[in-house]
């Protein structure tokens, strides 16, 4: 199957997915940024973690491959610096004291890339710091959207995942491939609670629309409803979806 560009839509962002930003404050405190360091956040989205980021001093500058995102951010943080920019083609050299991201990585089928501009773009020293979805991240989302679909049509037999999700040694391989030191790493369950009762339709428009795309709206309607029934006995609890998440985190340091 042949999906469309994820798209994003950053108001469906903002107002529904702002677990996002909120549950990353482990990952800051992690990169525990410093007054006067000069800070990348790679995938900023609409700017709340940049913000939190300078908030501690620290001079930062948030670069996303979604105009819409970076638009989103500018009119949420007009203080602060935001840059169109994609992740595989980092346009710097030797200028920050520390380069972070949160919840970005795994939309990146290309790590070696990333790595390498992120590589590029510190100061000697200078450290990695990451969060993002691992290895087994979403299983159950995945496969009752991969059932529904081929439900649907059986010229479907195999849903394309649009995510890069590794496990901690394939990642940290790539990493000391690079010539990065891995200081810190941890894969971990996080079963993560979506916004309201349509928090997993609100998930699926907005972190698998390039999927969906594919369909009209009646077929994507019944879609989203199938999977609402083969998910509700396991991921559906007092009144609230959530999410199977499975986080890897990282710290790397550039000797």
């Amino acid at each position: 199957m042949n999906s469309n560009v994820q798209q994003w839509n950053a108001d469906l962002y903002d107002t529904k997915h702002k677990f996002v930003s909120s549950l990353a404050t482990e990952t800051v405190e992690l990169l525990s940024p410093k007054v006067g360091e000069r800070i990348l956040d790679i995938g900023c989205g609409t700017g709340h973690l940049t913000q939190h980021i300078a908030s501690c001093g620290a001079e930062v500058l948030g670069v996303d491959s979604a105009e819409t995102m970076i638009w989103q951010a500018r009119q949420n943080y007009p203080n602060l610096q935001f840059a169109v920019m994609d992740a595989i083609n980092l346009e710097f050299t030797g200028e920050f004291d520390a380069v972070f991201s949160n919840a970005v990585l795994h939309w990146i089928k290309q790590p070696e890339k990333v790595i390498a501009g992120v590589w590029k773009s510190l100061k000697p020293g200078g450290r990695f710091v990451a969060e993002f979805g691992g290895k087994g991240n979403i299983n159950s989302i995945q496969t009752a959207l991969e059932r529904a679909i081929c439900q649907e049509s059986s010229a479907f037999e195999k849903v394309s995942n649009p995510n890069y999700f590794p496990s901690i040694a394939e990642y940290s391989s790539l990493l000391e491939k690079q010539g990065f030191e891995l200081t810190f790493a941890t894969l971990f369950d996080r079963l993560t609670p979506l916004n309201g009762e349509s928090g997993m339709v609100n998930w699926l428009k907005m972190f698998r629309n390039s999927v969906l795309a594919a369909f009209s709206e009646d077929t994507q309607a019944r879609i989203l409803a199938n999977v609402e029934e083969q998910l509700r006995p396991t991921l559906y609890k007092n009144i609230t979806w959530f999410a199977d998440y499975r986080r890897l985190r990282i710290v790397a340091i550039k000797n």
